[in-house]
């Protein structure tokens, strides 16, 4: 993305925000509560109106954006709260997530494909989502995105919510995912510690701005962390 300026209202909140991610990385984006993450992946994904600048993947543009057309070319979104289909059940939430999907063959591979991942959920198939721990429904809320076999991941703060072990959990499955399959995550985490020690690149936002970009490891040194952060 580039230069890109949005927010709610007449409010704004993202104040010209330039972006990159290759193929492959896991890119962290960190900040303070209210500096601008989440209406940043929102507008990327097409979910808010772009006041200002723009969004291209793989080489194409989107002008503007639109979750049809991103999902189309290979993004997928969770949004912040492992958000599900609460009354459907966890078969239900898969076929929903594989509602683009060309025929039911197809579909059943990408769910045999997620059991690998999560076979946790292969033995929840008849249960109500709403019913699910919160570790359960977090890897469901992937699970529905990995269906389409996303090239790029837009993650909105996975560990909410979670116990301290299942945040570590969280994080191990996502790195996995990424180094298995070789897909592209962008992730907001609030859980910073944890984050940059999977992430390969980070950017710290701070009021709409990038306050800094850099390589993980720069910042995985505490009294760095905090000049930056803080």
């Amino acid at each position: 993305m580039e230069s890109l300026v949005t927010g709610y209202g007449k409010k704004q909140v993202v104040n010209g925000v330039s972006l990159e991610i290759a193929p492959g990385e896991i890119v962290a984006l960190i900040g303070h509560n209210g500096a601008g993450k989440s209406t940043l992946l929102k507008a990327i994904f097409g979910l808010l109106p772009i006041w200002h600048g723009q969004v291209a993947f793989d080489g194409k543009d989107f002008h503007p954006p639109n979750p049809r057309d991103l999902l189309s070319a290979g993004v997928a979104y969770v949004p912040q709260g492992n958000r599900v289909f609460t009354d459907l059940t966890v078969r239900e939430n898969l076929e929903m997530g594989g509602v683009t999907l060309s025929n039911k063959a197809q579909l059943k591979e990408r769910q045999e494909r997620v059991f690998v991942l999560f076979p946790r959920l292969a033995g929840r198939l008849r249960q109500r989502a709403g019913t699910l721990s919160g570790g359960e429904k977090q890897m469901l809320a992937l699970a529905n995105a990995l269906i389409l076999s996303p090239r790029l991941l837009l993650l909105d703060e996975p560990s909410l919510g979670l116990a301290p072990p299942l945040v570590t959990e969280a994080l191990a499955r996502i790195e996995q995912i990424n180094r298995d399959s070789g897909v592209t995550v962008l992730i907001i985490e609030q859980k910073v510690r944890e984050v940059l020690r999977i992430a390969h690149r980070v950017y710290v936002l701070r009021n709409g701005l990038v306050s800094f970009s850099g390589a993980a490891d720069a910042l995985r040194d505490e009294k760095t962390l905090r000049n930056v952060y803080l």
